[in-house]
């Protein structure tokens, strides 16, 4: 008896374990990425997530121009969106990816002053991958 009770505790305890694996919010581990569907003003934006256990653990929010080039490497532009908008892609895109990572699926975006477009493009980005994550869809998702 002790020994059935023994090996039903082990396979209880399995099962636990993998079930863990999609996590309390329903997230699959993997890399998921949603991107923009049309350029604005030169940049497509996207974001990527890495789900590990169930989480999200680390993820990337910029945008890229036709070329490939990533907006936050670009030093004129920085200067530039800084002097006119008290902001620059460096900041306000960590500031995005840290509120996601601190709140995980149950985000409420607080939107940046001076990158408000970038703040609402980032809470449908968010949206789509969220939705790949709770699927384990690892496709890119096109947001329009």
């Amino acid at each position: 008896m002790k020994i059935k009770i023994g090996i039903l505790s082990v396979i209880v305890l399995l099962a636990g374990m993998l079930s863990g694996c999609a996590g309390t919010n329903g997230l699959k581990d993997g890399y998921y990425t949603a991107e923009m569907a049309e350029f604005s003003n030169g940049w497509r934006e996207y974001l990527i997530i890495q789900v590990k256990s169930g989480k999200i653990v680390s993820a990337e929010f910029n945008a890229k121009n036709e070329s490939g080039f990533i907006k936050a490497w670009d030093n004129s532009y920085m200067k530039n969106m800084m002097t006119l908008m008290g902001t620059y892609p460096n900041e306000y895109t960590r500031e995005y990816v840290r509120q996601l990572i601190e709140q995980q699926a149950d985000m409420e975006v607080d939107i940046v002053s001076g990158a408000s477009s970038s703040g609402g493009n980032f809470e449908r980005l968010a949206e789509a991958v969220l939705a790949q994550a709770a699927e384990g869809d690892s496709t890119t998702a096109v947001v329009e």
